[in-house]
């Protein structure tokens, strides 16, 4: 037999080419595996197969050139290729494998039994590409080693491969691993080639022309593995570190989106979705903070009156939209410093620095003015809007106190008839001590300055002119200011104080009718409203009489307004009191008329005059097809019963148009006038009555000249 020697720089050099090649299939590994997209992911397995089997091969090679025999050597280029796409085609295989999600055990010993073959087939094709004649002699028991060699090798591969692919910061673990592998394939190969045995006189087929001289080989197997290797192994640190890069910065969007959405989430936890304005928890945390700055300043509760109304009539889409209207409104209105924030519903707070007394005045007028008319879609709606206001100075309050006051105040002002605004007093906290301390103070304001009536004006429909005006209660209070109507009668009813308090309504309302028919408003006539405990009195009677003798006013000037609730308590004797009174030749009204329970069912027994339509059905005239019909058919009725019509509640010259063309007879709203004073009141229409006689002396003159 021929003996065999190896060089050590090659047997070195192959030693170091197998632990590259088992490093390069560990990386691809893991390359394959983090790769997430499918085309990518094959790309990485095939470049992954090509450079770990070329340094399989070149392993193998490198080793056989390490050998050496007393004969030329030279390889079978055909044999040789064919063993270096076995080895291709094995780490193709084995990388396919590793990257699967699971490998159970008997996947791996199948896997490592075909990758053990593969290499030991690359092998020893390899070493047929000598093309030795006669023919290697193989030791069978070596022969069999290198196969089970190879085939541990494999499993060793595989399974260190595919613990490792998706190990973190794993370079010193894949460096001792990828040690342990290509000693492994190192020990196969060598074992393989102790099993061949070169018979005495034996020479190399491929050693003359059509086979590849070893210097050739070795440095083509070398440049060629190496080459490879290098260029996969950059690529895929290359890639690594620009993922890594991606990585850090999908992390850091991904910490920029967390915290714009953190900051989202938060500032959605305190505004309001529909408005954006600030919500209830932040209304009370910027109020609480200008509490501790120690400063005055006032705090406003607005809400808007009618917005049911507008709700039902035109769906909440348009009722959403006239909320943000009015919410831009008032952020334009107000100072950038002031706080504007919405309560829930149709309610908004105002929180400002204003805290001269004019100042808030004027704050709360221009406030009420801007949200009077909104536009939505194209269509103008009219609004009107209660204020209430209070006013901090220090004391101790918190913030939902503050609101809450304010709340109250707002309340109050929708008693008083809406649309204006009022400051918050301790009285308006109802209870039963400051309601006695109230109502002693209401006693001794009876007959004096502080007790006195405003008079809202009547026109008539047709004419346009002053037909008179009804008399409403006002009481300033001199240490809580003005007190609502509604809470003046509240506590004359609960108290047994309305009799006087009406008795003296009657008297000066009389009194003021009669100073107006001798200033000449002859045709002008004077409306006073009776509480249901009144007309269940019996004084009223003699309260009426009694005003009318003082006051020398004929009966026929004064009309009594009673609504539809007070008739039905005690309906007869309602109806025997109101006949006595129409006896008298007063006129009777039935106030908000098509809101009580049995209007058409005891209207023909009511010795009645006119009715006053609700106000409810008025302000939605120019928006419900349903309010016209309803008020057409109020009027339709009225006047069948030879009965007047009144409407109450105009606010804006289409209703007015609305109740014109439907017939009512006389006008009343804060269109056509608002509550004032006696003297404001003839300073104000005044000249209605210059008009009327002007008009009457033209008439007699045109009387006159007609038989010429």
């Amino acid at each position: 037999m021929l003996e065999g020697s190896y060089n050590p720089l090659f047997v070195v050099l192959s030693i170091l080419v197998a632990i590259l090649a088992s490093f390069t299939a560990l990386d691809m590994a893991s390359r394959v595996t983090a790769t997430q997209p499918r085309r990518t992911a094959a790309r990485w397995l095939l470049a992954g197969g090509v450079a770990m089997g070329c340094g399989i091969w070149s392993m193998h090679f490198v080793g056989m050139l390490a050998f050496r025999l007393p004969i030329p050597l030279g390889y079978d280029l055909w044999l040789t290729l064919q063993s270096l796409l076995v080895a291709i085609a094995a780490s193709i295989f084995a990388l396919w494998l590793v990257s699967r999600p699971t490998l159970p055990h008997l996947r791996l010993a199948l896997g490592a039994l075909l990758m053990g073959l593969g290499i030991a087939w690359m092998h020893y094709v390899g070493m047929a590409a000598l093309r030795m004649q006669p023919d290697i002699q193989y030791d069978r028991l070596w022969f069999v080693l290198s196969i089970v060699i190879a085939v541990a090798a494999s499993w060793s591969a595989l399974y260190i491969a595919f613990r490792l692919r998706t190990a973190e910061y794993a370079l010193p673990p894949r460096l001792v691993a990828a040690a342990v592998m290509g000693l492994a394939i190192v020990g196969m190969h060598y074992t393989g080639m102790a099993a061949a045995q070169f018979p005495e006189g034996a020479v190399c087929g491929a050693a003359g022309e059509g086979g590849v001289p070893t210097e050739w080989l070795a440095a083509c197997v070398v440049l060629l593995t190496v080459g490879v290797m290098a260029v996969v192994l950059t690529i895929s640190l290359f890639e690594q570190r620009m993922q890594a890069r991606l990585l850090h910065l999908r992390n850091s969007m991904l910490a920029a989106s967390l915290d714009d959405a953190r900051k989202e989430l938060f500032h959605a936890s305190q505004h309001d979705a529909l408005t954006r304005l600030p919500n209830r928890q932040l209304v009370h945390e910027r109020i609480e903070q200008m509490i501790e700055d120690d400063n005055a300043f006032v705090v406003m509760s607005i809400d808007m009156d009618g917005f049911r109304h507008i709700n039902g009539t035109f769906g909440a889409q348009t009722g959403d939209a006239v909320l943000v209207d009015i919410s831009e409104r008032l952020r334009q209105l107000l100072p950038a410093e002031d706080l504007v924030g919405r309560m829930g519903g149709d309610q908004f707070v105002i929180a400002s620095a204003l805290s001269i007394p004019a100042d808030i005045d004027a704050q709360c007028e221009r406030i009420i003015l801007a949200v009077n008319s909104v536009r939505v879609a194209g269509r103008d709606l009219r609004m009107t809007g209660s204020l209430g206001v209070v006013v901090h100075s220090g004391g101790g309050v918190t913030a939902p106190q503050l609101v809450a006051m304010a709340e109250t105040a707002m309340r109050c002002a929708k008693q008083s008839g809406r649309n204006s605004h009022v400051m918050f007093a301790d009285w308006m906290n109802d209870t039963a001590e400051q309601d006695a301390r109230l109502l002693e103070d209401l006693r001794k304001a009876i007959g004096t300055s502080q007790l006195f009536l405003h008079y809202q004006p009547r026109v008539h429909a047709n004419s346009g002119r002053i037909s008179g005006a009804e008399a409403l209660i006002r009481w300033r209070h001199p240490e809580h200011g003005y007190i609502p109507a509604e809470r003046i009668i509240r506590l004359g009813e609960h108290n047994g104080l309305i009799e006087t308090l009406g008795a003296w309504v009657l008297e000066e309302a009389c009194r003021q009718m009669r100073s107006w028919q001798d200033a000449g408003h002859d045709n002008w006539r004077i409306s006073v409203n009776l509480s249901g405990r009144q007309l269940g009195s019996q004084k009223l009677l003699e309260d009426v009489r009694h005003a009318l003798q003082h006051s020398e006013l004929a009966p026929a000037r004064l009309i009594l307004e009673i609504s539809e609730g007070a008739v039905m308590r005690d309906t007869d004797n309602a109806i025997n009191v109101l006949r006595s009174l129409a006896g008298l030749g007063v006129g009777i009204s039935i106030d908000d008329f098509g809101t009580g329970h049995s209007s058409l069912l005891h209207l023909k027994r009511l010795p009645a005059t006119e009715i006053k339509i609700d106000p409810a059905f008025v302000v939605s005239l120019e928006e419900s097809d349903e309010d016209v019909v309803i008020v057409s058919a109020i009027v339709a009725l009225a006047h069948a019963l030879n009965l007047q019509v009144v409407a109450e509640g105009i606010e804006t010259p289409g209703q007015r148009a609305y109740v014109e063309r439907l017939g009512c007879d006389h006008l009343q709203g804060y269109l056509l006038g608002r509550p004032v004073s006696a003297e404001n009141f003839m300073r104000l229409h005044s000249g209605d009555a210059r008009q009327a006689a002007l008009d009457a002396r033209l008439t007699s003159l045109q009387g006159a000249a007609d038989p010429l």
